[in-house]
């Protein structure tokens, strides 16, 4: 708006219509009137009165005059150029008119005589406009009274001179500016609250909606931002009902499972050594699918009450140290070993069990999936980025690793990897979805990659507190 403002006064100011120059017998008659008033002025209330004649003229016409007697003497007691003066005392010698240019004005100067007999010699500075065209006077000379402007639609921003034309384009400027900046206000406002309430959404808080701050508007805007809420009306929906279902359907498993227990114990006390072992291998898959059970909780919970859990500092050297312990323990049934390589001291915020429950679920799916004999290596680092830190854990083992197409895709709930996460030995495939989510609320991030040579490794990376030890 600035520019098209600008633009269009500028242009308007270059190329404004001229008024067709004054015949000669307009510059005569004001001339004559000029004239006859200022020597009846003066002969009749003295040179006070004809100094303050000529500065009306003057403020008025934008005509500086003067009046000379016969001897060359300025009656109102105003300084005149030599120019004048010279002029002044030819007409009073001729008897005739007579003009010459003196910069951008035309100085014409005109005897006349009073009724008392006197004679005097009428002075005036004329502005002038660019030469006259063939038909409108003689060629080349200039048009005087070029100062008057026919109306227009940005004439009201040209004044008198540059200092004037600025402040009247100025006051255009800041006035349209100020309507411009409030109707974007006004325009941008929906974006700006629903961009707000999108990032609730992303962040996991579904009941987040914009239309209360919409408040009564009924535009395009107002209409896609009510369409955003029952967007997320139905997701919310969705969402509540599956993980509902989830964790109703994981209780009610429950019950047959306990059952089941109980129904193990009995069947070992009557049944023979023949028996055994098929005994065993029913208590190892109630194990397994009591274990999925509580992953399944554990992930329904966290999906559900996600948002609302409460933060307190966690030492992630010794969380890292305790998982590793306990880890370690339960590895050398296999023949092999957990080892913490590097760790860094340094907190973050977050709930204890959540955290532990990510870590553990990485460390102990390493120790699955390592063979015997090898060790998984786990090393926290703590780095400072700017005024931000980050901590990173990373879980080595030496297995066989996992596809690259399948890198993305195992923290997804339930998904296995068919070469090396068979029925077997994988476990339910909700491990590591738990770990994603639970770093994901916490601010941070998982990832997985192979390494070269033989080997995989996960590394979590958690936002630190700006006080933590070890940040380089």
């Amino acid at each position: 708006m600035v520019l098209v403002i600008g633009a269009l006064a500028v242009t308007s100011y270059l190329t404004r219509p001229e008024l067709a120059p004054r015949p000669p017998q307009f510059i005569e008659g004001i001339m004559t009137a000029y004239s006859l008033n200022a020597v009846e002025t003066y002969e009749r209330e003295g040179s006070a009165a004809l100094d303050s004649f000529l500065q009306h003229v003057e403020r008025e016409a934008h005509v500086r005059a003067h009046l000379f007697d016969a001897d060359g003497k300025e009656l109102a007691g105003r300084e005149a150029t030599p120019e004048e003066k010279e002029l002044a005392a030819r007409v009073s010698k001729t008897g005739s008119p007579a003009s010459r240019m003196l910069g951008g004005m035309a100085i014409e100067a005109r005897p006349e005589s009073a009724r008392g007999g006197g004679s005097y010699a009428f002075v005036a500075a004329l502005p002038t406009g660019p030469p006259m065209p063939p038909g409108h006077g003689p060629p080349g000379q200039p048009r005087p009274f070029q100062r008057f402007l026919p109306p227009g639609p940005f004439n009201f921003l040209l004044g008198d001179t540059p200092a004037a034309f600025v402040a009247r384009l100025a006051a255009v400027i800041l006035t349209a500016g100020l309507l411009c900046y409030m109707l974007a206000r006004y325009i941008v406002s929906p974006v700006v609250k629903l961009r707000e309430v999108t990032r609730q959404v992303a962040r996991g808080d579904l009941s987040a909606r914009v239309g209360p701050a919409l408040g009564r508007r009924r535009d395009e805007l107002a209409a896609m931002g009510h369409d955003f809420d029952a967007m997320a009306a139905r997701v919310e929906t969705l969402v509540s009902a599956q993980a509902r279902l989830l964790r109703d359907i994981s209780h009610e498993l429950r019950s047959p499972l306990a059952r089941l227990s109980v129904a193990l114990d009995l069947a070992r006390k009557r049944a023979g050594a023949g028996a055994a072992a098929h005994l065993d291998r029913i208590e190892r898959e109630a194990k397994r699918l009591n274990e999925m059970i509580g992953q399944l909780l554990t992930l329904s919970r966290w999906e559900s009450n996600g948002g609302g859990m409460r933060l307190e500092a966690v030492s992630l050297s010794a969380l890292v140290r305790e998982v590793a312990a306990d880890a370690d323990f339960e590895a050398q049934g296999k023949n092999c070993s957990v080892v913490v390589s590097e760790c860094d001291e340094c907190e973050t915020k977050g709930t204890p069990a959540l955290l532990r429950s990510a870590v553990e679920n990485v460390v102990r799916n390493a120790v699955r999936y390592t063979p015997e004999g090898s060790a998984v290596k786990i090393s926290l680092r703590c780095r400072r980025e700017g005024d931000d830190g980050h901590a990173l854990i990373a879980v080595r083992d030496e297995g066989a690793g996992v596809p690259e197409e399948s890198l993305r895709d195992i923290f997804r709930p339930f998904y296995r990897v068919d070469d090396s996460r068979t029925r077997e030995t994988g476990g339910a495939g909700l491990g590591l979805s738990i770990t994603e989510r639970a770093l994901r609320l916490h601010g941070g991030s998982v990832a997985a990659a192979n390494v070269s040579g033989g080997g995989f490794v996960v590394e979590l990376r958690l936002p630190v507190s700006r006080d933590s030890d070890g940040l380089h």
